[in-house]
């Protein structure tokens, strides 16, 4: 038995299960960048709610965009918001559901330094376009004065190999911050690396970067706390070095506020203000604006949870809690989605 088959019929007699228990069962792909806030709200709202089961799958934001556009899932997630055309083909059309706020940071393996190494926006860029390629480079140095970085150690660049929402706001900061990166690689949720190793997944990036010593990588916050990896304080707007953490993620969110779009597509990359984080991403739930009944109702009713009850839960995992004034136009954008 293949194990695409495997796969539909499990979800076929989980279903059914569900269907037969009185239970409802609802089925979600996409980012990894959320999945460690995902899981804690998917459990807790279950502790509410005992009769709504919610999987969720961890694949990458490129491949939960793509299920969604198959309909073999009942919701998405993804930190890049999709794009017109994709929009274009979703049958029923889609709604972008912001859920939170989260940093993208950059680490690295370099045993021994004191603190937290510091980059300006070119400079990274030139790393991850294979330009700059030894930790002792006179770039890196300025960036780092008085941190004996280690003579001749070779950068690794690692990156992800599949779709991702992670790398989408990656190389939109990179896209922003150098021209070079914006003519010669651009952004998107799958791009062509100049340089460097690929894997899977942020928990897969995060494995290269532990293994390797030297390397170089890109991952969602709560990725590098939880596998005790530092995270570099980067450049913004403003000039200013600034570590990635609820209170600066927040900050560069507050810019957007004014300008926001109605349907929720914003990019927040380097973002104006002094305690802005540069490299600050909203992310999304992708929700039907039609539903099966019984599963829209439940898939609602975990959504009004998630932007009241669960917003406290994001910053214990490293996330930004949605800005206040948010709220309220959010409710009603779920209030749009049909349960049939």
């Amino acid at each position: 038995m293949s194990k695409r088959v495997l796969l539909v019929l499990t979800a076929f007699l989980a279903t059914h299960f569900c269907q037969a228990a009185g239970s409802t069962l609802l089925n979600g792909a996409g980012a990894t960048f959320p999945y460690p806030l995902y899981s804690k709200w998917f459990s807790e709202f279950q502790k509410v709610k005992p009769g709504v089961e919610i999987n969720y799958q961890s694949i990458g934001s490129g491949a939960g965009i793509k299920q969604f556009l198959d309909k073999t899932i009942d919701f998405g997630a993804s930190d890049a918001p999709m794009t017109d055309e994709q929009l274009a083909k979703a049958q029923p059309a889609a709604l972008h559901i912001p859920t939170a706020l989260g940093a993208v940071v950059v680490t690295y393996n370099l045993p021994g330094l004191s603190k937290p190494l510091q980059f300006s926006g070119d400079v990274l860029a030139d790393i991850f376009l294979g330009k700059i390629s030894k930790w002792d480079d006179a770039r890196i140095a300025k960036d780092n004065a008085g941190v004996k970085l280690p003579a001749g150690l070779a950068i690794m660049v690692a990156h992800r190999s599949d779709g991702s929402g992670t790398t989408a706001v990656f190389t939109d900061y990179l896209s922003k911050v150098s021209a070079d990166w914006k003519s010669k690689v651009g952004s998107g949720t799958a791009i062509k690396w100049p340089a460097g190793l690929g894997g899977k997944g942020n928990e897969g990036v995060t494995g290269l970067v532990k293994q390797t010593p030297g390397a170089i990588a890109y991952v969602e916050l709560i990725y590098a706390e939880a596998n005790k990896l530092p995270s570099a304080l980067l450049k913004n707007r403003a000039g200013v070095y600034v570590a990635a953490s609820p209170r600066t993620v927040t900050a560069a969110a507050q810019g957007s506020l004014k300008g926001m779009p109605k349907d929720f597509r914003v990019s927040i990359t380097q973002a104006e203000g002094k305690d802005a984080y540069p490299i600050s991403s909203f992310t999304y739930l992708l929700a039907y604006s039609k539903m099966e009944a019984g599963k829209g109702r439940a898939f609602k009713e975990f959504l009004a949870w998630a932007l009241d009850k669960g917003q406290p839960l994001a910053e214990g995992l490293s996330y930004a809690s949605l800005p206040k004034s948010m709220i309220g136009p959010i409710k009603a954008k779920v209030a749009q989605i049909q349960a049939e």
